[in-house]
């Protein structure tokens, strides 16, 4: 691990033994505003810079639970039109078909045509040669067999291009149903990420960076608050050979920009980078937290090891990947980078094990 990564992992576990700098308390007011009505110190409109911290993380925490929403949206949406080019291919294989059998049929009536429309069993019994009439026998039943064959074919191919026809009715509704949604937690997921953004932007350079130590500082309490339940003492230490290729992975993406819906390789949202670090150690995971919190094995807290991915919040709306020593690596939230953080810093939820056997 490198300089910046081991400083940024003792930080981290608020084991630091340089002396705290002073943050803001959470009740302390913002600067007054400024007669000018601008931003230079007035940034908080009269609120505690703690007010403002958290209406920006709680924007910041339902834009992160709809882009959720709307990566699996987009995921469904792009199984459904897998589904519908599957099936538009299918019915033209049919239709390929179906116009062979159509003209075989075809063949056959013309057949039936020349020989005076008469049927071949009465054209047989009115064979006096009884050499011919044997052969005529043998003939005649395989015709039989053959327009039999013929029909049957024609009615389960009419058949299978009806139950296309259904299913291709049936995949273009979910097609609309997922864009329909995918479009409305898009817009929710703007509205919240713009509305976190002017808030930021309202504040001063120093009240800026005051509100990322608040953050910190919150974090920091809630990373020792969790270790000092003694649950160090109960983690696993080791990782798998899979798990230790995504840890690396995560690591070396140290630094890189949050970026909404992004899934690499110079910017992530939580997700992304989670998919992307399991992708390269091997192993192909949900693109969402909580796609990732359904469906991959759940094991319990205390028996986490590096490479488990930890979900945060109740609506499994965050998550990091646990590194060992009781931290995680993560992408925090837009203006933020990949960083180092406690894993006990947020609600967890729970913990998924994508290599468990």
């Amino acid at each position: 691990m490198s300089v910046a990564a081991a400083t940024a992992l003792v930080c981290a576990l608020g084991l630091s033994a340089v002396p705290e700098t002073a943050y803001a308390a959470p009740g302390e007011p913002g600067p007054a505003p400024s007669p000018g009505g601008g931003n230079g110190g007035g940034g908080t409109g009269g609120r505690s810079l703690e007010e403002v911290r958290q209406e920006v993380d709680g924007l910041y925490r339902k834009a992160e639970s709809a882009t959720d929403a709307y990566n699996l949206a987009r995921e469904r949406q792009a199984r459904q039109e897998k589904a519908i080019l599957k099936i538009a291919r299918a019915v033209v294989k049919a239709q390929k078909e179906m116009a062979g059998l159509r003209k075989r049929a075809g063949a056959m009536a013309r057949a039936q045509y020349r020989g005076g429309g008469m049927p071949a069993e009465a054209r047989l019994f009115l064979n006096g040669d009884p050499g011919d009439f044997l052969d005529g026998v043998t003939l005649a039943r395989k015709g039989q067999q053959a327009t039999h064959g013929l029909i049957g074919r024609l009615e389960r191919t009419q058949v299978a291009l009806d139950r296309y026809a259904d299913s291709a009715s049936q995949e273009w509704e979910r097609l609309d149903r997922s864009r329909a949604k995918k479009a409305a937690a898009k817009k929710e997921i703007l509205r919240k990420m713009a509305r976190a953004q002017r808030l930021e932007s309202r504040l001063a350079k120093d009240e800026r960076e005051r509100l990322r130590r608040l953050e910190e500082d919150k974090a920091r309490g809630a990373q020792a608050k969790w270790l000092d339940t003694g649950i160090l003492r109960k983690l696993g230490s080791g990782a798998t050979a899979m798990g230790g290729r995504a840890v690396d992975f995560a690591k070396d993406q140290l630094g890189k920009d949050y970026v909404w819906g992004a899934v690499g390789p110079d910017t992530y949202d939580c997700s992304g980078l989670t998919q992307r670090a399991w992708s390269a150690a091997g192993r192909t995971i949900p693109r969402t937290s909580q796609e990732q919190w359904r469906l991959l094995p759940k094991v319990s807290v205390r028996d986490m090891r590096p490479g488990d991915l930890i979900i945060y919040f109740r609506d499994a709306s965050h998550v990091g990947m646990y590194v060992g020593s009781g931290a995680m690596i993560h992408a925090p939230r837009p203006g933020r980078q990949v960083t180092v953080a406690g894993a006990g810093s947020m609600p967890i939820l729970g913990v998924v094990r994508p290599d468990a056997r």
